[in-house]
């Protein structure tokens, strides 16, 4: 198995190399339909990577990848399952290639939202939509004995 090549992006300007070592691929049975094929061959594949320990990230980079995948981590391992094809072939190029994008898109920094007013209509509507439901529940009210 070769190492994974990351393409470069904002938190990666000259892209990752993950060596060869630090990844870890498991093969099972995809489940659904295939027929006969189906029983015999292991085409799911599991890739995973431990971002605590691998030697592809400094640790700027490695901080913000494990604030960013914590939901998807157990521990610090990030996996990617891939099951969509028959051949295990083509599922391990497509788990290496999500590896790669989720890698990619974790070590870049957060972007800043801009602040922004609201726009004069967006406010105009507001105010209608909050005449509008406090009319409705006034009319809810009991009626008044006069």
């Amino acid at each position: 198995m070769d190492g994974l090549r990351v393409t470069p992006g904002p938190g990666a300007p000259r892209g990752l190399t993950v060596p060869a070592g630090d990844l870890v691929e498991r093969f099972s049975r995809s489940s659904g339909p295939g027929g006969q094929h189906v029983n015999t061959a292991d085409s799911r594949v599991q890739l995973s990577i431990d971002l605590g320990t691998t030697t592809a990230l400094d640790e700027v980079q490695r901080e913000q990848a494990l604030r960013t995948l914590a939901p998807r981590l157990s521990g610090t391992v990030l996996t990617v399952s891939v099951e969509e094809n028959r051949s295990q072939r083509r599922n391990r190029a497509t788990a290496r290639q999500r590896l790669g994008e989720l890698l990619r898109d974790a070590v870049a920094p957060p972007v800043a939202r801009r602040a922004t007013r609201p726009t004069r209509g967006s406010q105009r509507r507001r105010v209608r939509h909050e005449r509008r439901r406090a009319e409705i529940k006034r009319n809810r009210r009991r009626p008044d004995h006069d």
